[in-house]
């Protein structure tokens, strides 16, 4: 297959054709594909069966009138002294002159609350409008307008004023990631070019990653806006960020693997055109087989209960299909039209090099493959242990951007108010027939009494009289773990018993999606990883003819996927003392740590594999598949684990947290994984490793740099 593939592509004036095509197919994607649209609002993420979901509903049926805080305005001095008669006067004027310029398709009219009781803040609530949901542009755009009337209308006071609230942390959210996806992007093409220029010291070379990801990344990005406008698939707004990670990273991860394999045979005295088709045929699948796994690894997130898994799993699916195709097609195009000019201006490609390092890591692994496989397996295991203490947190106000308007803002209002009056709890209580005024005092004393709550609004009754509103503000913050265990304990558990008899309880608000989150993500984990590790297994047999070798792969991936969690628990828990890591980093440690580490394995068990073909016994092919592919490894790794790393410069807790796991992983399954672990343990079970097949009794030629 792969050598069909090999002359379709390099022969004759083919290249052209093939770059030309992906030129054309690129601009008709571009011009026609619709635009990259994301959201933030958890909400949209949950299946409607969650009792969250459910509150939300109803409280849009029974009072479509009620309006959700959208913006919160807070008001105090600079130096924090306690406002005066005038300012707290001077307040409400301000408020009352900034309504009639909101857009009231996105916000509604609010009026200033009573003072603290500390006598430093005041603040005033705008409602959202009934048509939006406070995540779009056109919010963004209104929450920009407020702040500028708001500025121009306490000049010449002694007040400040600044807006928190749904939207306005949106906003600051979505500037600050696209800072981030800035800093993240010229990060990662930075390090890159100096890694392939250390390596190559080709200018060419540097450039050639840069210039084919832009040209997969624009066809990938059009791709994934058509499938998400064709299925309705609501994508998280880190997406992007991680697109571009991702394209770099195991965009240049595949040219490498092709660019070693060239090299390799240039210097065994074959032409250009012949050399790029050999490294295609030998690479080629390893790459398909490396880019099937990730593919079916993300694949596998459809079946997730979160649609921001099952956007983003089809999303990164499609971003890695389109970089497959264009390793096997437009790279070795290009390095066919470039020939030797590829290297320039370097002549170093023409040296063999020694390999001296991995040379001797290969005869150290041959000799003693047991100690090898389980010093670096017992490594694994220590640090997998950690993964027991992992602690997830619900906190998503720490991954706020630090230093702009709303978190200050927050952090104002909450030093004055209680926590959770940010955002109340919602509570609804619904029968068939019109609520009893005793039953629902009683309803109420019954919320108001849970430890947690500091305050339960009066009831409001729909205009049936057969549904009743409640608000619940708690001690803690909307977003904490507090909260959240409050919510998904306590007060769900009060709730549901103190209804009266005939009647349904439902607790709903921002507080009550986080705790349903909590338990999707549980289920997601039990049906997610076991299908993707099948998946993963069956591509691994294909490839290798094996049903032995794909099960020690699977557990070398499994360790390494606890020992980047433990490593992560170990780094952030015990060493920074956070209290906990973002609950969704398991599954982007699954997403990137396992779908692209596999990668590693596939392209080192792939050159055991052809090393045992060419006449080597077990523990002698492993040498030489460590000496040749270990370089490839280690290169890929570096970039791949470096572009990981440059997340950490993103700013806010959950993408630094990310960036370390997602590096670390890298890192492990470049360097433990595939150069020490899975050769070790190959070479040490030896012709059984590839039992029922022979995939290692092949009679390719014997040599030395193939």
């Amino acid at each position: 297959m792969f050598s069909a593939l090999s002359g379709l592509v390099t022969r004759g004036s083919r290249p052209w054709v093939v770059l030309g095509l992906w030129v054309v197919a690129a601009a008709a994607v571009i011009w026609s594909a619709p635009g990259l649209s994301s959201t933030s609002d958890e909400s949209e993420f949950l299946p409607s069966h969650y009792e969250s979901i459910k509150a939300a509903t109803l409280q849009q049926e029974a009072f479509p009138q009620a309006t959700t805080p959208g913006a919160i305005l807070v008001f105090d001095r600079p130096d924090g002294s306690a406002l005066t008669a005038a300012d707290t006067s001077k307040i409400a004027s301000i408020v009352d002159e900034l309504n009639p310029t909101l857009d009231r398709d996105v916000f509604t009219p609010g009026a200033a609350q009573p003072v603290a009781e500390n006598g430093r803040i005041r603040i005033a609530v705008l409602g959202l409008g009934p048509d939006t949901t406070g995540y779009d542009t056109r919010s963004a755009d209104a929450v920009k307008d407020v702040r500028s009337e708001l500025k121009k209308l306490v000049a010449g006071t002694d007040l400040r004023v600044g807006v928190t609230g749904t939207t306005a942390q949106n906003l600051d959210s979505t500037e600050a990631s696209e800072k981030t996806m800035a800093i993240v992007g010229i990060a990662t093409i930075v390090l890159i070019v100096l890694l392939l220029a250390v390596i190559f010291r080709s200018v060419i070379i540097c450039l050639m990653p840069i210039v084919v990801v832009t040209l997969v990344s624009s066809v990938a990005t059009g791709l994934i806006g058509f499938a998400n406008e064709a299925f309705d698939l609501k994508a998280d707004s880190s997406l992007q960020v991680i697109l571009v990670v991702v394209l770099y990273g195991i965009g240049t991860d595949y040219i490498l693997f092709l660019l070693f394999r060239y090299r390799e045979r240039l210097r065994e005295g074959e032409a250009p055109r012949e050399a790029v088709g050999h490294a295609l045929e030998r690479a080629g699948e390893a790459i398909a087989s490396a880019g099937g796994a990730v593919i079916v690894s993300f694949m596998a997130l459809v079946l997730s209960s979160l649609s921001i898994f099952r956007s983003i799993g089809p999303a990164l699916a499609i971003a890695v299909a389109v970089t497959l195709v264009a390793a096997l097609t437009l790279v070795p195009a290009v390095m066919v039209l470039l020939g030797r000019a590829l290297f320039w201006p370097s002549k170093a490609w023409r040296n063999e090099p020694r390999g001296s390092r991995y040379a001797a890591l290969g005869r150290s692994i041959e000799k003693r493959p047991a100690v090898f496989a389980g010093a670096s397996g017992l490594l694994l295991a220590v640090l997998a242990s950690f993964a027991i203490g992992f602690n997830p947190s619900f906190d998503f106000n720490s991954s706020l951007p630090q230093g702009v308007e709303s978190t200050d803002a927050l952090q104002r209002l909450q030093e004055s108010l209680p926590a959770g009056a940010t955002d109340p709890s919602t509570i609804l209580l619904t029968g068939g027939t019109e609520l009893d005024s005793a039953e629902l005092s009683t309803f109420a004393t019954a919320i108001s009494g849970v430890d947690g709550v500091v305050a339960v609004g009066k009831p409001a009754l729909s205009t049936d009289g057969r549904t009743a509103l409640l608000t619940a503000v708690l001690s803690s913050d909307p977003g904490s773990d507090e909260a959240i265990e409050l919510v998904k304990g306590p007060l769900r558990d009060t709730a549901h018993e103190a209804a009266p008899s005939g009647t349904t309880a439902l607790v709903g608000g921002t507080t009550s999606v986080f705790a349903d989150l909590h338990s999707a993500m549980n289920r997601d984990y039990s049906v997610v990883f076991p299908v993707a590790a099948g998946l993963i297994m069956v591509i691994l047999a294909l490839l290798l003819r094996s049903l032995v070798a794909p099960w020690y792969l699977m557990v070398s991936v499994g360790l390494g996927f606890g020992a980047t969690l433990g490593a992560t628990v170990i780094a952030f828990q015990h060493v920074l003392g956070e209290n906990g890591l973002i609950f969704m980093l398991p599954i982007y440690i699954y997403l990137f740590v396992v779908a692209l580490g596999t990668d590693y394995n596939i392209l080192m068990v792939a050159r055991l594999r052809e090393e045992s073909r060419s006449g080597r016994e077990p523990r002698a092919a492993a040498a030489h598949a460590v000496r040749h592919a270990g370089p490839t490894v280690a290169a890929a790794g570096v970039i791949l684990a470096g572009t990981f790393a440059s997340l950490m410069l993103g700013g806010n807790a959950l993408i630094e947290s990310m960036g370390f796991a997602l590096s670390f992983g890298i890192v492990v399954a470049a360097f433990v994984m595939a150069t020490i672990f899975t050769p070790a343990l190959t070479a040490l079970i030896g012709h059984a490793a590839w039992w029922p097949g022979r995939a290692d009794r092949g009679r390719e030629e014997h040599h030395t740099g193939g």
